[in-house]
């Protein structure tokens, strides 16, 4: 598995199971079964609710914790929890994650942050990150940030290349972690000729090329299933490269649009929900 470097000197699998929107049953499944295929990274969060059955699959699995890189997310009703982040391992049946993000930029997330930058100094994170932090938000948090984060999660395909947002990521080093890698299922985006010429030509599916691109565009991406084969299919773009041409042709497809637009009416509502978590 290929990797990347942080701007602290971690390094990160470029490629990784997300658990968004997977049941319990579900995400337990895609995470052993995606382990034992030889996947390294694993994402989840408090809000998608299948943290427990996440490190259930971990353990069930037989890879050793030490060579998996786990990523979770603190919900903004948890940022003023002064143990959100204990609450947190102790769901994933873990000593320490290896990439703590803050979810979404609502409620008090400066505190949120805090929890991050304490976490990281006592050991329970070696890296942190802010999620669907974009425009004035990351703007105010680069004022009051005391360590810089190591990622941003964030919506990223051809389509909508965050080429704003990566002027101040490449400023200070932060990696970002594409969501809706494949376009959230639009046709669109999977049909474009382009994909199936490349995927003719390196005997490749249209969804292994838009993959590959998102890690040749320096991206860490993390596409989400409950479909073995499809976990399968994912891992499966290692052992072709894009060419410097044919970078150049997708990066016409950007149009500059975002699949989801969220409001400040649902940050409000973000900051108000509180997740059911699984009971042990």
């Amino acid at each position: 598995m290929e990797s990347i470097s942080l701007n602290n000197k971690e390094t990160c699998p470029v490629l990784g199971i997300g658990t968004f929107m997977l049941t319990p049953a579900e995400a337990e499944n895609s995470v052993r079964e995606a382990l034992k295929m030889g996947y390294r990274l694993i994402d989840t969060a408090n809000a998608y609710v299948n943290e427990r059955a996440v490190g259930r699959g971990m353990k069930k699995s037989g890879v050793e914790r030490e060579e998996i890189y786990l990523s979770t997310k603190l919900w903004p009703s948890e940022f003023e929890n002064p143990k959100a982040v204990e609450e947190t391992l102790e769901r994933l049946g873990v000593d320490y994650v290896d990439l703590l993000y803050i979810h979404q930029p609502a409620g008090n997330w400066l505190s949120g942050y805090r929890q991050l930058e304490k976490a990281l100094r006592d050991g329970k994170t070696r890296s942190i990150g802010i999620s669907n932090f974009e425009g004035k938000y990351i703007e105010e948090l680069e004022k009051k940030w005391e360590i810089v984060p190591q990622f941003i999660q964030v919506e990223a395909h051809p389509y909508f290349t965050q080429k704003d947002l990566r002027v101040t990521l490449d400023k200070y080093g932060i990696r970002l972690m594409s969501w809706y890698p494949l376009g959230h299922g639009d046709k669109t985006l999977i049909e474009e000729p382009i994909f199936a010429e490349l995927g003719k030509k390196y005997g490749k599916s249209p969804a292994q090329v838009i993959l590959r691109w998102h890690i040749q565009m320096g991206f860490v991406v993390i596409p989400g299933s409950k479909n073995v084969d499809h976990i399968r299919d994912n891992l499966a773009i290692m052992d072709f490269e894009l060419t410097a041409d044919e970078m150049a042709k997708i990066a016409m497809l950007d149009k500059g649009e975002r699949y989801y637009h969220r409001t400040d009416e649902q940050l409000i509502q973000f900051a108000a929900w509180k997740p059911e978590f699984e009971k042990a």
